[in-house]
This record gives structure tokens, sequence and C-alpha cells, in this order.
């Protein structure tokens, strides 16, 4: 076991239930201030962490480096000014500790954004750190913070509330001019997927083929702090994900005035992307034709590598995986599943959701699963607890039949004790190097399977 997986095995993620205290095992996400990603991931947006020694470094290893060794960024890493909070803070506050590091970075880093975020230490004390920031604000600093204590939830939550903040405190009541064919788009969460750049490249690339300019707000393909100060002037906005963004949509939507489209499904290869592309055109009314004419021609194009691995589908003396077992988060695992099904004809074995998806959204997770064909469902389990999955798997009757896990750097092992096959596409990410891979799209689904049928022959090799 490698010493980056030993680390993640020190790790654990702490959260309130009936009271009682719990350690999780072999945790798949972080705490709120992992938010500081989100920030990362911004064009010249720099955090700024009123919390704790360690904790930026520490979820900066686990959402960057163990996400596929995806590097420090701009403002990343050991470079995010921090107030290192201790015991002084606890006793006499750290509000004036606060303004000291913001002073610093203002003089030190170049940014377009600054963002505040709190850890535990600052929200349980109760720093009014709304007041320390305000006081930048009315200089005309581009400065804004959002209270992301652990307790608050995951980085999930914390996501979205750095996003609630840059909408109401930075880019907030302004004239709205509606740009026709202009989409905000709301999908991965930065490197919490580990696939995020290269994902909403290709969800740029989709879109932009039928006839839609996007703001696609994070990564390379985005113009940065230009692209979100043009978020009231979208036509509309696209949700990608089971219910990540949905809060963001409403929340645009009541500020703005603006529509949303909700498509809770990855669109991965032929099937599924077709399918997202004529949503999308009859959502924004686009020319039919335009949109036909390109799924008509990346359709020849994916089918015709599809044909071309049939010799080796049903010729490989090894044995193809017949019963696929998705441990990641909702967003992953429906697309995921609906691809393998769909295109490459294998079948569903129990599926474990990990991302801790709140209780109103879990019904609809549950009735996606149970619908993935008119013949086939699919058990789900919502568990964060890996250690628990684990033992799940171990313990699956699987009647003969070939497993093949797509998961975690924690699920090799117990691939191998079944005697299957396995894929690392969710968090830790520690047996892959990511550049701009992405799995979304006609392109991102050759790439998948690629990779399964890949890692099955080098198994075997």
């Amino acid at each position: 076991m490698s010493n980056a997986v030993e680390e993640w095995n020190k790790t654990l993620f702490w959260w309130r239930k009936e009271e009682i205290c719990n350690a999780v095992e072999q945790p798949r996400h972080y705490c709120a201030l992992g938010a500081q990603q989100t920030v990362v991931a911004i064009s010249k947006a720099v955090p700024i962490l009123h919390s704790g020694p360690g904790c930026g470094y520490k979820l900066f290893r686990g959402l960057s480096t163990s996400s596929g060794y995806q590097g420090v960024g701009y403002t990343g890493g050991s470079s995010i000014p921090c107030t290192n909070s201790t015991e002084r803070e606890v006793v006499f506050g750290g509000e004036d500790r606060l303004r000291e590091v913001i002073d610093g970075a203002l003089k030190v880093l170049k940014g377009d954004l600054f963002v505040v975020l709190t850890g535990c230490t600052a929200d349980i004390v109760g720093d009014d750190v709304g007041q320390v920031v305000k006081e930048y604000q009315e200089k005309g600093i581009p400065i804004v913070f959002a209270e992301t204590g652990g307790f608050k939830g995951t980085n999930y939550k914390g996501h979205e509330l750095v996003i609630e903040a840059i909408i109401n405190q930075f880019i907030g009541d302004v004239e709205v001019k509606k740009e026709k064919g202009l989409v905000n788009v709301w999908a991965s969460v930065p490197y919490q997927d580990s696939f995020w750049s290269g994902n909403l490249g290709q969800i740029k690339h989709l879109l932009e083929s039928i006839g839609l300019r996007t703001n696609i707000l994070f990564g390379p393909e985005s113009e940065g702090v230009k692209e979100w100060k043009s978020i009231p002037n979208a036509e509309f906005n696209l949700v990608l994900s089971p219910w990540v963004g949905l809060k963001t949509a409403q929340l645009l939507e009541s500020k703005y005035g603006t529509s949303y489209l909700h498509y809770p499904v990855m669109p991965i290869g032929a099937n599924e992307t077709s399918k997202f592309l004529r949503r999308i055109g009859e959502f924004a009314g686009l020319d039919k034709e335009r949109i036909e004419n390109f799924i008509k021609k990346e359709e020849k194009k994916f089918y015709y590598y599809i044909i071309r691995a049939v010799d080796f589908f049903t010729e490989f003396r090894f044995g193809i995986a017949d019963r696929f077992f998705n441990v990641n988060d909702s967003y992953y695992a429906l697309g995921v599943s609906k691809f393998l099904l769909h295109e490459l004809g294998i079948l569903p074995g129990e599926q474990y959701i990990t991302e801790d998806t709140p209780e109103e959204y879990q019904e609809f997770i549950i009735n996606e699963f149970k619908h993935l064909s008119p013949s086939t469902s699919a058990k789900v389990t919502f568990e964060v607890d890996g250690g628990k999955i684990t033992q799940k798997l171990r313990e699956y009757d699987y009647d003969g039949h070939i497993p093949l896990i797509l998961g975690s750097s924690w699920d090799i092992d117990v691939a191998k004790q079944k005697n299957g096959f396995w894929l690392n596409i969710s968090l830790p990410v520690m047996h892959r190097l990511v550049l701009d891979r992405s799995y979304i799209g006609y392109s991102g689904g050759l790439r998948l399977a690629e990779d399964i049928y890949g890692n099955i022959l080098q198994t075997y090799k």
C-alpha cells in the first residue's frame, strides 16, 4: 500500500448524528472547507482561510494530490493565505488576525477575486467575518466570504456556499441584460471530481457545437471573473447533476429571473449524449437540423470504434466483466451505469452512492436506478463509510459473475480478492495521473471503454 493511501487511512471524517460522533473509514469526500478548491478552480481567484493551522494543506492533499495529482494551481496548496488560528484567537477572537492576513494577501497576491472561508474554529468562536470583509468591500476590493466550518457539511455543501457568496456579495443586484443563447453551466464539483476540467471542456464543446454560448465558470475553458459577472445575463442555467447545483439555479431564478434546465444524468457515450443534446435543443428552441447533423456525425464516429471492437468483445479469452458496481457519487454512478448497460451491455450489481446525498434527493436517484432500462434496475445503497461498502462487496453473492468495480483507490484490494476488475475513477484517485481526461460526451464514452478494458488486459498480462 502506498504512503498516500496510508495517509488517507489516518484521515477521519466526523459528522454529527443523533448526538453521537462517529468515525468514517475510507472517506470519499471532505468537510465544507474543502470549497477552497472551488475557489482555486476559478481563474485568478484567491482563497483566504480563517481556520486552524494545517486545515488548508490537508484539504489540498486530499482534493488535489489524492485526486489524480492535479497540482497547486494559481494560488492553491501552501500558497493559500491562512490565519492559522491558535488558542489566542479562540480566547481573544481572531478578527484582528484576519485583517492582518487579508492585508498581506492584497499586498503579495494578484487576484481578480478574494474569497474568505471560515473553518470550525472561527465559526464556533463567532468571529464577525462578515463585518471584517465588509470593511474591504466598502473600499472597492473584490472580496466575499462564506462560512464553511467543517460541521456545516461536506465539500459539496461548501461548493454551493461559495457560489452563493459570490452571487450575492460580488455579482449582487444588477440590471439584467439577457443574451440569447448564453447558458451558465453547473456540473462537476472541481477537484472532488478528478476529471472536472476535462469534463467541463467537453460540455462546453457539445453546447457550442449546437449553437449555444457557455459560461463554464471553472477551469481553463473559462474567462474567470469576467464570466462570473455575466451570470445574470444568461438565457438559462443548466444543472447537469442529480442534485448538486439545483440550489444555485433556484437562487439565480429568484434573483435574476433566469429559468433553468435540470438534466440529472452525466451524458457518457452516444445514447445518452444524443438524448442530452436533443433535450437542450428542445428547451432552448435551437435549430433542430443543426443538432441532428451534429449528432449524426458524432454517432457515426462513435459507433465506428465500438463496432471495430466487437471482435475483441466476442473473442476475448480472459473473460469479460459481466456485473458492474459503482462506488461513487450519484453524478458518476448514474451516468456510468447508463453507459455500461446501454452501450457495453454490462449488467448492474449493487450501486453505492458515497457523497452523503441529502435525503430530499435520494428517492429521485433511487427511481432513476430503478428504471435504468425497461427491463433492468439496480439496487442503490447510500453510504459514506467506505469500510462498510468494502464489507458489503466482500459478502455480495456474485453467483459466478465477474465483477467490475468502478471506484476509488480504496477498492483495488476487494476487487483482487473477488478476482474482479477495477477502475480508479472516484476520490481518492491515486493510481493514475489526471490531466484533461474526460468521460463526458461521445469521445468520453470511448475513453471510458478504453480505460475499462485496458485495465482488464493489464490485469492479465
